[in-house]
This record gives C-alpha cells, structure tokens and sequence, in this order.
C-alpha cells in the first residue's frame, strides 16, 4: 500500500518526519484529507490538530497556522508551533485558557481581543488533543 511521508516542521525545528496513510487538517478555506498521488498543493494552515493516519490507528499533533505542502508522495507541514500530546503541559494550557477567557470577559480599553482570542484558541487545541 502506498504511503506518504509526512514532515512537521517549525522555526524551532523538525518535530517528526514517518509515513502514514492519510492525513486531516484544518485550513484556513476548509478540511482537508491528503491521500498518497494527491495533487500538488499549499494551503494556509488554521490552529487546529493535524491527524496522521496509519491503518487503524491515528496520531495527531497540535498546531499553530503555518503552511501545507502538498506533492503526490510528501507532505510538509510549516508550523508556528507543533506539539505532539505527550509534549503538553496540560496544567500549563488549562492556565493559558483561563487567563485567555477571562481577558475576553474584560471590558477593559487596554485589551487586545484578537490576541486573547488566539491564545484561547491555542490553548483549547493543545488541550483537544490531550484527550
């Protein structure tokens, strides 16, 4: 069976590079399902999780926007951030949540909302995909 190889990269680094089968992710236009011999493509990433799919079972890393390469045999994935579950400090993205929602509930001048809205969405992604 035919696979793809699969590259999450970000400015820090390379977070892992293995074949699967399919791969879901969110982009900015909508879902995506990447098949092996899919047609070239790069899309904007959303914050969202990344699934990785090989036979039954399924990886999934949290990621921060960035970028998607497609070609028929690879995917490359260009991310602000990317983390894996066992990487999580899930106390640490309850806390970010937290303090994201309660900055959102300020009515406060001095708040700037689109920020707080992105660290609460970053913070509820890298809590999804510690479940």
């Amino acid at each position: 069976m035919k696979t793809l190889t699969v590259s999450v990269v970000t400015p820090d680094g390379p977070v892992m590079e293995d074949s699967f089968d399919m791969v879901s992710c969110k982009a900015e236009y909508g879902e995506l399902g990447i098949l092996p011999g899919h047609i070239p493509l790069v899309a904007p990433l959303t914050i969202s999780a990344v699934r990785l799919k090989r036979g039954n079972d399924v990886e999934r890393i949290a990621v921060s926007g960035g970028f998607l390469e497609v070609r028929p045999d690879k995917v490359t994935i260009l991310a602000q951030s990317a983390e894996k579950p066992s990487e999580i400090d899930v106390d640490r993205a309850q806390e970010s949540k937290t303090r994201a929602e309660s900055r959102l509930q300020t009515k406060q001048d001095n708040i700037d909302f689109q920020r707080a809205e992105l660290a609460l969405k970053r913070a509820m992604n890298r809590l999804d995909i510690t479940r």
